[in-house]
């Protein structure tokens, strides 16, 4: 039961960075393209990996990795915004930013968790 409530505890203060964030970023760019949706998963895939990383060979605890990866990580990425601005792109006829967004997200995603991952190896 601690350990839920820690973990809804940081997913909450995730949530608040996402949306921080997201308003910082988004503020700075005049184009279609989310780039403060982009940029907080990204930065999200990252955290993961090294937290995974940091669990896996260096001992951090199941606990601190569950609450930062299931509470801090969950909170501050968001697969349902990402969906809904692709889809909120295609709809307006921006297919090629849609388009790029699924797959420079994926990619540099990913690309940022085996970097995360890989630090912490």
């Amino acid at each position: 039961m601690l350990l839920a409530l820690g973990v809804a505890l940081v997913a909450g203060v995730g949530a608040v960075c996402r949306y921080v964030a997201d308003r910082v970023i988004s503020h700075q760019h005049d184009s279609v393209f989310p780039w403060g949706t982009f940029a907080i998963n990204v930065v999200g895939s990252f955290v993961l990996g090294l937290t995974t990383g940091l669990a896996t060979h260096h001992g951090l605890s199941t606990v601190a990795a569950t609450i930062i990866g299931s509470g801090f990580c969950a909170g501050f990425t968001t697969f349902s915004t990402w969906m809904w601005e692709t889809l909120a792109l295609t709809e307006t006829g921006a297919i090629l930013e849609a388009s790029l967004n699924v797959i420079a997200t994926l990619v540099l995603g990913l690309a940022a968790a085996a970097l995360g991952l890989w630090i912490a190896a």
